[in-house]
């Protein structure tokens, strides 16, 4: 059962970056919040964790150009990358991906520019080639000494298979996923059911229980189904898991809300999500499925 704080949180402050010229990623204005979200995440997972490591490490597996724009004017604000990199917290490294060479390209760019230091890594390798990549740039928790990964996989899709998920906590990752697709009446819940239910299977991770929602009769029904049947499967990997939602007004994802999700083996995730409820400024328990 999903029980749904809707969270309006104090706005952090994303870092301005004035027009270079480069590439930038259109975005709707909710994305804004998403990134504050995502920044609150980081600060709360760092506040919990720095007395049991020694290391933090931050990962975003769709990095893009560091910059969104909103509408006709071009606003521009960071994106995930450049926000958390505009953070001061105590990270040893960041390590960005992003398989667009445009994009790669121009975050190469802007994170020389505005952050040359920090120690930053960006890789253009497929997804598929992730693992064994970043296997060698994370050093692994030993005896006496003890990494923290804080992975963001916000890819606005569901292209990441649960199989790389699966191999990466196993390096010892904790994951910060917001839930967001493309789901509106076009791309409806009976598109997703017919025509890519091959899809469906490799982000879900293709468990026996997948047939609940050929049960759903509504976008939104699909949708919370959906998130909760990727909760399940990520407790049977072995994480603890914890979800929150947030109010939306899309034009891509037709929904009242949607999920963040944070999954770790850390045992001091629920104190990290109690720590983002602290910082709201309402709590409603909403949306029991």
């Amino acid at each position: 059962m999903l029980n749904d704080s809707i969270l309006n949180f104090h706005s952090s402050v994303l870092p301005s970056f004035p027009d270079d010229g480069f590439v930038t990623t259109a975005a709707e204005p909710w994305f804004k919040v998403k990134v504050q979200r995502i920044q609150q995440y980081l600060n709360a997972f760092i506040a919990n964790l720095a007395p049991h490591v020694n290391e933090v490490i931050v990962v975003d597996l769709f990095a893009g150009s560091g910059l969104y724009s909103i509408g006709h004017q071009k606003e521009k604000f960071a994106a995930t990358a450049l926000a958390v990199l505009g953070e001061e917290v105590l990270v040893s490294k960041y390590i960005f991906c992003e398989r667009d060479p445009e994009n790669a390209r121009v975050l190469k760019i802007r994170v020389k520019k505005y952050f040359k230091d920090r120690t930053v890594f960006i890789f253009e390798d497929p997804l598929d080639k992730l693992p064994e990549k970043l296997a060698y740039y994370v050093p692994k928790s030993k005896a006496g000494y003890r990494v923290a990964v804080f992975c963001i996989v916000d890819s606005f899709s569901m292209e990441v298979p649960f199989a790389l998920l699966d191999k990466l906590q196993r390096l010892g990752f904790s994951f910060l996923i917001p839930f967001t697709f493309c789901i509106n009446e076009q791309h409806n819940y009976r598109f997703y059911l017919e025509h890519q239910r091959e899809k469906l299977s490799r982000f879900t991770g293709g468990f026996q229980d997948a047939d609940v929602l050929d049960k759903t009769k509504s976008n939104l029904e699909f949708y919370k189904r959906l998130v909760q049947l990727y909760q399940n499967n990520m407790v049977v990997i072995g994480l603890n898991a914890t979800l929150a939602a947030q109010k939306l007004d899309s034009g891509l994802m037709e929904l009242p809300i949607y999920y963040m999700g944070l999954f770790s083996k850390h045992p001091v995730l629920k104190n990290i999500q109690h720590d983002i409820q602290e910082s709201a400024h309402q709590q409603i328990s909403l949306f029991q499925l």
